[in-house]
């Protein structure tokens, strides 16, 4: 984890910069942090402002791939105008002449909440302390309000899942990662998606066992989103998909910060996808009877989770309201 910077005098005296460059040329101190099969993410330092920020771009490789461009373009969009306690600020938009297509960022300190869950797996006691059933909810339940004001504008996210729900140092919850979002009236035809990734996680029970040893998804970009928490309807491909999937989503992560166990991983990923599709998995306190799970919480996954949309809950509204009065 990352500490906030303190705020100095020396910080807020100085007049304007002059002359300063244009694009991404503004910005100092650049430093990786992340990146993926097409992007990269950076902490910089705005002298204007005098904050740190988080920049992200394209790949050098990629910074001319239209498709690429127009995704990133997309996704900077969408999050600058998601503007809600739970999703990041952006503070600028760009196109730099060395970078290409780029966007500029509130820099969160803190992590995500699946290093959360794989400490509580491992039994560290600290982060069992901190971090107990009730509080774990409530960090869903953050993540589940910035998807209750996406889908109240038009947005389904689509790749709802514990790595992209970001806790802060202060308590604050983040939902990231809009680059595979759908907007309504937008054909999924014309959009680029990229590909996904079914990241190797342990089980503690079955560590190093075959089936933590997944490989990567190459599905050519048909199913936006990541394997574990799809929808059925994903898994399926259906381009009509609507808000009900990002509770199916939203109920996988529920699922697991209860249970500390995925409910669909199979031992490939043909079988996690024939798992979401249909097997009826254990209910969460079935499945880990030694958490502290609490009464209520295995009929609101079980709803969420459904393989129908229409057997699951219409509105995350409804879902936030009955995580709500677990006690």
């Amino acid at each position: 984890m990352t500490t906030e910077p303190t705020i100095l005098l020396s910080g807020t005296d100085p007049d304007l910069p002059r002359d300063l460059p244009a694009g991404i040329g503004r910005y100092s101190r650049l430093r990786e942090m992340a990146r993926g099969g097409t992007g990269l993410l950076r902490s910089a330092f705005d002298p204007v402002t005098g904050r740190t920020v988080a920049i992200k771009s394209l790949l050098p490789e990629m910074k001319k791939d239209r498709a690429e461009r127009r995704r990133m373009l997309r996704e900077a969009r969408i999050t600058s105008q998601l503007q809600h306690p739970n999703t990041v600020p952006v503070y600028d938009i760009g196109d730099d002449e060395a970078d290409g297509i780029y966007f500029v960022m509130k820099r969160i300190s803190g992590e995500n909440l699946f290093e959360i869950l794989k400490r509580i797996a491992r039994g560290d006691e600290e982060t069992i302390k901190r971090f107990p059933t009730l509080r774990r909810i409530e960090i869903l339940i953050g993540a589940c309000q910035a998807l209750a004001y996406a889908h109240a504008r038009g947005v389904i996210h689509r790749d709802v899942k514990p790595e992209n729900i970001w806790v802060g140092n202060f308590g604050e919850v983040i939902l990231l990662d809009w680059g595979v979002a759908k907007v309504w009236g937008h054909a999924d035809d014309n959009e680029p998606i990229r590909q996904s990734v079914l990241k190797p996680r342990v089980d503690p029970d079955h560590e190093g066992s075959a089936e933590q040893r997944m490989t990567t998804l190459t599905g050519g970009g048909q199913r936006p989103g990541t394997p574990l928490y799809m929808s059925p309807e994903q898994v399926d491909g259906n381009r009509g998909i609507d808000e009900r999937s990002d509770i199916f989503s939203a109920g996988v992560c529920l699922y697991e910060l209860l249970a500390i166990r995925e409910p669909f991983r199979g031992a490939t990923i043909d079988e996690t996808f024939d798992n979401i599709k249909r097997k009826q998995v254990p209910l969460p306190s079935e499945r880990s009877p030694e958490r502290d799970i609490p009464e209520g919480a295995d009929a609101i996954t079980d709803r969420c989770i459904a393989k129908h949309p229409s057997h699951r809950y219409q509105s995350m509204r409804a879902l936030i309201s009955d995580l709500r009065d677990l006690r």
